[in-house]
């Protein structure tokens, strides 16, 4: 497991747990996780969102998302690809 991603790591984590991280520290954690996600996949979209989020102040926005797509789907799927 040593040359597991970031992201899977995230990702292996219970969703619960996921949501309350999200939820709580999204602000930060939800554009780090496409930041990551983008080092994985290089889909430009993907950083592109994270680097808006950031300079807008958008991110909080993000983590709220993203908690909520924890709890339906137990993963991040809105503009993560």
């Amino acid at each position: 497991m040593a040359n597991e991603s970031i992201t899977a790591k995230i990702e292996g984590l219970n969703k619960v747990l996921k949501f309350f991280i999200f939820f709580l520290v999204g602000g930060i954690m939800s554009p780090l996780y496409r930041v990551f996600r983008y080092l994985e996949t290089k889909n430009t979209v993907t950083l592109v969102v994270a680097i808006v989020s950031f300079v807008f102040g958008l991110s909080w926005v993000l983590g709220i998302v993203d908690a909520i797509t924890e709890l339906t789907s137990d993963k991040v799927t809105v503009l993560a690809d």
